[in-house]
């Protein structure tokens, strides 16, 4: 079974930057698509980043100019890039590998914290 294991949240001020990894335990290049979510205190789950196979990207409209999605296939990684962090970012930050219906893969998260 595949593994996903997210890293790289924390406790940041307004304005800080962080690079969240999510290390595949197997190869990326097999997902149609890997993809960050986030659910924070009393919201629902929503779609934060996706790059699919063909390296298309998808971003939510919260988001745009702000993060970057990007694969590393040699480390089985996938990253998410978050400069100029606000509150309203404060999250479980969740990755996700996705082919079809019988494989996908979810991580448990890594939380990221924006607050002063």
């Amino acid at each position: 079974q595949v593994q996903l294991v997210e890293s790289g949240g924390g406790l940041v001020q307004p304005g800080a930057s962080l690079r969240l990894s999510c290390v595949v335990s197997g190869s990326i290049s097999s997902f149609s698509y890997l993809g960050w979510y986030r659910q924070a205190p009393g919201n629902e789950r929503e779609l934060v980043a996706r790059i699919a196979d063909g390296s298309s990207t998808y971003y939510a409209d919260s988001v745009k100019g702000r993060f970057t999605i990007s694969r590393d296939n040699a480390k089985n990684t996938v990253y998410l890039q978050m400069y100029s962090l606000r509150p309203e970012d404060t999250a479980v930050y969740s990755c996700r590998a996705f082919k079809d219906a019988f494989a996908d893969y979810w991580g448990q998260g890594t939380q990221v914290t924006v607050s002063s």
